[in-house]
């Protein structure tokens, strides 16, 4: 193989690296703004479940305390963002506070 060849070959390699397609992974809790706007302190447990769905994380060291996480690997710029939002209930089962969000940045 020549030097022109191996030349030719090393330059195509090195400028098809730029080419390559990276997808962005979501993972988590993905909440429209809406339902997130329906979010109020006093709802119950089970209502805040039937609104957000099932929570990510759920600690058995404080069962009092559930947190949704919106993560998300984005492939182009290869750059992470993760939000997260942290309910605390009282001994009923009410929602009696909302540390966090999952709304985009303004």
């Amino acid at each position: 193989m020549s030097i022109k060849t191996l030349f030719v070959a090393l330059f195509v390699i090195v400028t098809l690296q730029g080419c390559v397609y990276r997808m962005d992974i979501p993972q988590g809790n993905r909440i429209d703004a809406e339902k997130l706007a329906q979010l109020k302190i006093g709802m119950t447990r089970s209502q805040v479940e039937f609104l957000l769905g099932s929570p990510a994380v759920e600690d058995i060291y404080h069962p009092k305390q559930i947190a949704y996480v919106d993560y998300i690997y984005r492939g182009k710029d290869q750059k992470e963002e993760v939000k997260t939002m942290l309910l605390t209930f009282d001994d009923n089962d009410v929602l009696t506070r909302i540390e966090g969000s999952l709304n985009e940045p303004e």
